[in-house]
C-alpha cells in the first residue's frame, strides 16, 4: 500500500505540472464530490479528479496514466443515471467541463463544432435566431454536456421524429488509451466500416472525446400541441400507437399516470381530474398547411380511445404551459417520496398496455409504489420508484423491483435501456439481453481498442458480475463484494489506493454463462489501481431531481 501511495502521489505532482494547481484535486473532502452521478446507489472515490483545458492536456494526463497503470475515466456534469461517471476503480477522474467551448456555428453547412463540455442548453442558447437548432433535448438538457450527451447516445422528447444523440454527430475528435489522437468525420457518409457509430454510446470506455461536430436541424415552421386526459391508462396507451400506425409521426408523445399526475397537481395546480389514470403530450411540428389536418386526425384518435379531455394550444404561451406538467413531473416527485430510483427500459409501442400492466404487478409484489412518466411514442419507459431510505427491507424490494421491471421489458421484446445507458447499474442484466457470443465480441472490440484496460474499467461490459438485481450490492448486503475489502474508508481519511495493475492480469472476454442459466451472486474482477473499491456505498437517491 506504501507503494500504492508513492505512486499517486507521483503522478498527482506530474498531472499538477499539466493542469495547474488549480486543475487537480486530491483531498478527500474535494473528492468526495466525485464518488458518484446521478446514480447514487454505488459510491466509490476516485484517487484524482483532473480538469483539463485542452486536448493536448488530455493525451498528456492519459499518457501518463498509462505510464502508471491508473485507471482514466471521463466525466461531464455527472447527470448520469446509470453509474456511468462513478469511478469503480479509483484512479483519475478527467472532468472536461473546462473543455466548454463552441469553436464554430457554421450555418451554410448546417454543422456546429463544440468541445465536449459545453452544455447542451448552452447550444441551444447560441442558435437562438439562426433559424437552427439541436434537435436532442435530453430531459437533463440545462445542465447536461454535449459530450456526456454523446457518450450515452442520450435522448428525450424529441427523438420521437428527430432521432437519438448518435443520429445529429457527424465527427468527433478523440485521445485513445494510448494517448494518440483521431479525427473521425465530420462526412454525411463516409465509406468504410461505422467507427463513428462505434464510439457513439460507448461511455468513455474506448476513447475520450475532445471535439465534437453536430448536425444542426432547421426550426419547424410551426408547431400544434394538445394535451389528453385518459380515464385508463391502457386507452392512452392504445392511442399513442394507432396515431403512429395512422401514419402520422409526432415530434413528441409523452406520458404521464396517475401518481404522477397527483404529484404535479399538487405542487402546480394544473387542474387534473384526480381519477384519470394517464395524460399525454403530443406535439407536431412542421408545414403550418399540414399541422391543422394532422391535429385533427390525432384529436379523432384519442377520442376513439375515449379521452376525456383535450386540450389544445392556441398560441405560444400556452403551448409552454401544456409541456410545462411534462418539464416538472420528475422535479414533483419530492412530494411523493424522500428517496426515489428512476428506470430506464424501452419496449415496442404495441407491448406499452403490457408493460404498464406488469409495473403495476410489480409494485403490488414488492410492495411499494412506483409512478411512471414516458417517452411513450418510442416506448421509452422511465418507472419512479418510490421508497424510505431508512428502512433497509424496503431497499431490498426497491432493487428486486427495478431487476424485475427491465427484465419486463425484455420479455416484452425490448431493451435495459433506452437512454441512460448500461453504466455500472445494469451490468449484471447484460448477459439477460446478451448471447455469450455477442458479449465476447464486444470484448474483443474493447481490448483492441483498450488492450491494457484503463479506460472506465467496470462499466458496460460486466467481467463476470452476476447478481439477482441490478447494482453489486443488490444481494442485500452494501459493499460487500470480492472486489475488496469491506471496511469502509473513513471520511476523514484519504481515499486508500489499491496497488497497481499486476502485468499477468487477464484482460480478454471472461466466460459467459447462457442466457437461460440461472445468475449467480457473485463478483469477479481484477481491479486495476485505485481506491474507492474498498467502500460501503449508500443505497438510495435522496429526494430531488437527479
Amino acid at each position: 500500500m506504501q507503494a500504492g501511495w508513492a505512486a499517486i502521489s507521483a503522478l498527482a505532482r506530474r498531472l499538477r505540472r499539466i493542469v495547474g494547481r488549480d486543475g487537480l484535486l486530491r483531498t478527500p473532502s474535494e473528492l468526495a464530490v466525485y464518488e458518484c452521478d446521478g446514480y447514487t446507489l454505488e459510491r466509490y472515490r476516485p484517487d484524482l479528479v483532473v480538469f483539463p483545458r485542452s486536448t493536448a492536456e488530455v493525451v498528456e494526463i492519459v499518457r501518463l496514466c498509462r505510464q502508471y497503470r491508473v485507471p482514466v475515466l471521463a466525466r461531464g456534469a455527472g447527470t448520469s443515471l446509470a453509474g456511468g461517471c462513478t469511478p469503480v476503480g479509483g484512479g483519475v477522474l478527467v472532468c472536461l467541463t473546462r473543455m466548454n467551448r463552441i469553436l464554430e456555428i457554421d450555418r451554410r453547412n448546417r454543422m456546429a463544432v463544440v468541445e465536449p463540455g459545453v452544455l447542451n442548453v448552452q447550444l441551444a442558447r447560441a442558435l437562438e435566431g439562426t433559424g437552427l437548432h439541436f434537435a436532442p433535448d435530453p430531459s437533463s438538457q440545462t445542465a447536461s454536456t454535449l459530450g456526456g450527451n454523446v457518450a450515452t447516445n442520450a435522448g428525450g422528447p424529441h427523438t420521437l421524429k428527430y432521432g437519438v444523440t448518435g443520429n445529429h454527430v457527424l465527427g468527433l475528435e478523440v485521445v485513445l488509451a494510448d494517448g494518440s489522437v483521431r479525427q473521425l468525420g465530420p462526412a454525411l457518409d463516409a465509406p468504410g466500416y461505422d467507427l463513428l457509430g462505434l464510439l457513439v454510446g460507448s461511455e468513455g470506455t474506448l476513447a475520450i472525446l475532445t471535439k465534437l461536430w453536430l448536425r444542426l436541424t432547421p426550426n419547424p415552421q410551426d408547431y400544434r400541441t394538445l394535451r389528453a386526459v385518459f380515464a385508463r391508462i391502457e386507452n392512452a396507451c392504445n392511442a399513442i400507437s394507432d396515431i403512429i400506425g395512422q401514419g402520422i409521426i409526432p415530434a413528441a408523445m409523452e406520458l404521464m399516470d396517475q401518481g404522477i399526475l397527483a404529484a404535479v397537481e399538487e405542487a402546480y395546480h394544473f387542474g387534473f381530474p384526480l381519477d384519470a389514470e394517464a395524460v399525454v403530450i403530443i406535439e407536431v411540428d412542421g408545414l403550418s398547411a399540414d399541422l391543422d389536418d394532422q391535429l385533427a386526425r390525432i384529436v379523432q384518435i384519442c377520442q376513439r380511445w375515449q379521452a376525456r379531455q383535450i386540450l389544445h394550444a392556441a398560441s405560444a404561451e400556452e403551448r409552454t404551459y401544456l409541456w410545462k406538467c411534462r418539464k416538472m413531473a420528475v422535479g414533483a416527485v419530492g412530494r411523493l417520496s424522500p428517496s426515489y430510483c428512476i428506470q430506464d427500459g424501452v419496449v415496442p409501442r404495441t407491448q406499452l398496455p403490457r408493460i404498464m400492466r406488469r409495473i403495476a404487478e410489480i409494485a403490488r409484489e414488492c410492495r411499494i409504489r412506483i409512478v411512471n412518466v414516458a417517452h411513450a411514442g418510442d416506448g421509452n419507459i422511465h418507472p419512479i420508484l418510490l421508497f424510505d431510505q431508512d428502512n433497509p427491507e424496503e431497499v431490498r424490494r426497491v432493487l428486486a423491483a427495478s431487476y424485475q421491471v427491465l427484465q419486463a421489458c425484455l420479455d416484452c421484446g425490448g431493451s435495459i435501456t433506452a437512454e441512460h445507458g448500461i453504466g455500472i447499474e445494469k451490468l449484471p442484466l447484460m448477459p439477460r439481453q446478451f448471447r455469450p457470443a455477442d458479449l465476447e465480441v464486444m470484448w474483443r472490440v474493447r481490448q483492441a481498442l483498450d488492450p491494457e484496460g484503463l479506460l472506465a474499467p467496470g462499466k458496460v461490459l460486466p467481467n463476470n458480475i452476476f447478481v439477482h438485481q441490478p447494482g453489486h450490492a443488490a444481494s442485500g448486503q452494501p459493499g460487500q463484494t470480492d472486489l475488496a475489502p469491506s471496511s469502509q474508508t473513513s471520511p476523514d481519511q484519504p481515499a486508500r489506493p489499491s496497488p497497481a495493475l499486476p502485468a499477468n492480469t487477464p484482460l480478454g472476454p471472461p466466460s459467459w454463462p447462457s442466457p437461460d442459466q440461472p445468475t449467480q451472486t457473485s463478483v469477479q474482477a481484477h481491479p486495476p489501481a485505485g481506491s474507492a473499491l474498498g467502500q460501503q456505498f449508500s443505497l438510495y437517491h435522496r429526494g430531488g431531481a437527479p
